[in-house]
């Protein structure tokens, strides 16, 4: 699987599990720990957004 695959992979993941607790928590968006799913997904977010910036700095450079 190529980088961005696995990044999208982890996104998505990442999104159903948060989307989990929110619903187990009876969609309280300040609990703990749906708070600490949702950085945990931001974080990945920002890895992708930088991935797909490197990309595109790298073919304007070509």
């Amino acid at each position: 699987m190529s980088e961005i695959e696995d990044l999208l992979k982890d996104v998505e993941i990442l999104r159903e599990k948060l989307e989990y607790l929110i619903n187990t928590k009876n969609g309280n968006l300040i609990n703990p720990e749906v708070v600490a799913a949702s950085k945990v997904l931001n974080a990945a977010l920002n890895r992708y957004n930088e991935f797909l910036e490197e990309k595109i700095k790298t073919r304007k450079n070509e």
